[in-house]
């Protein structure tokens, strides 16, 4: 079993990914439009990346996208439904590495084969999560925030959009690595953690860095730290969680466009064309990069390779911190 170093030193989530735009076999078109399915309610991080890709999308496709939330079940309601619907590349879903590699093998029973049951089309972006806590928080830094949750045990809380989402396991990592106990408050979509933590109830929260950038910008939440091993260029002045007294840690999230199992080579070749080209867009790629995310691209099997390593990697991690999904 792998030690906690181990895992602290061992990334997350890989967003290295060559953009490599793929060929599309001739003999398929969209011929009517089509659904993109978000497993999160409207706000948070993945509805965010697939509002941004549609219309470029759209472009690129001929057919008009319509973006339908359906949250719940930490992403898998969506991601179950795009699973089972037909494969003929009408109704595709912007997904998660909790959605689609994590949280489904963990459930009693399953509700989809994470490898059998559904097709990368192709990596969207990547983002780096962030520590934030509300204005009124006595906590300037990590450290005092660690420092509160040591004399209180159990005594803080945090937020996440659903249980084993990379919220929750990121947070789970923190308190692994700064031996500390805090409440898991779990939502339904980050949207709806936001408020809470705007009103200052939750005490803090480790999300996706675009769904926080807007409330770090207009001082509406204190950022402590990220968790990339590196600062990133939106917040240069912001440590990271590694710089903080935990040495190793790498913690990000990525967004996987997905369709059904049995999705023809043509039609998964057409989406991840128009996928790359999007993703390519001289316009759309800098409002990618303004919002918070690290740009995507590369080949439906680069992206088929990513949810395998994840998902052995974040199962790892749910057996060592005895995290249950019901």
């Amino acid at each position: 079993m792998p030690t906690r170093r181990s895992l602290l030193a061992t990334p997350l989530a890989l967003p290295a990914l060559r953009t490599r735009p793929a060929c599309a076999q001739p003999g398929w078109e969209p011929s009517r439009p089509i659904t993109m399915l978000v497993g999160f309610a409207p706000g948070g991080g993945t509805d965010i990346i697939a509002r941004l890709l549609a219309p470029a999308l759209q472009a690129a496709l001929g057919q008009g996208i319509a973006v339908e939330n359906r949250p719940g079940a930490s992403g898998t309601i969506a991601a179950l439904a795009g699973s089972r619907a037909a494969p003929d590349g009408h109704v595709v879903y912007m997904s998660t590495v909790s959605a689609s590699a994590v949280v489904p093998p963990q459930m009693t029973p399953p509700p989809f084969d994470i490898h059998r049951d559904q097709a990368a089309i192709g990596l969207a972006a990547t983002v780096p999560l962030v520590a934030v806590v509300p204005t009124t928080s006595p906590a300037r830094d990590l450290g005092g925030l660690i420092a509160r949750a040591r004399e209180n045990p159990g005594g803080l809380n945090y937020s996440s959009s659903g249980v084993a989402t990379q919220q929750h396991l990121a947070a789970e990592l923190l308190s692994m690595a700064a031996g500390i106990r805090m409440t898991h408050v779990p939502f339904r979509g980050t949207g709806q953690a936001v408020n809470e933590i705007l009103a200052g109830r939750i005490d803090l929260a480790i999300d996706t860095f675009p769904t926080y950038l807007p409330h770090i910008r207009a001082e509406r939440v204190r950022a402590l730290a990220t968790t990339m091993p590196e600062r990133i260029d939106w917040l240069p002045d912001l440590p990271t969680v590694a710089e903080s007294g935990f040495p190793g840690f790498d913690a990000n999230v990525w967004y996987m466009l997905m369709g059904p199992a049995g999705l023809p080579a043509p039609v998964r070749m057409r989406w991840n064309a128009a996928l790359n080209t999007a993703l390519a867009d001289p316009v759309l790629r800098p409002r990618i990069r303004d919002a918070g995310f690290i740009p995507g691209g590369g080949s439906s099997e680069d992206a088929a390779a990513l949810l395998a390593r994840d998902a052995e990697r974040y199962g790892t991690l749910i057996r060592q911190a005895g995290i249950r999904i019901e």
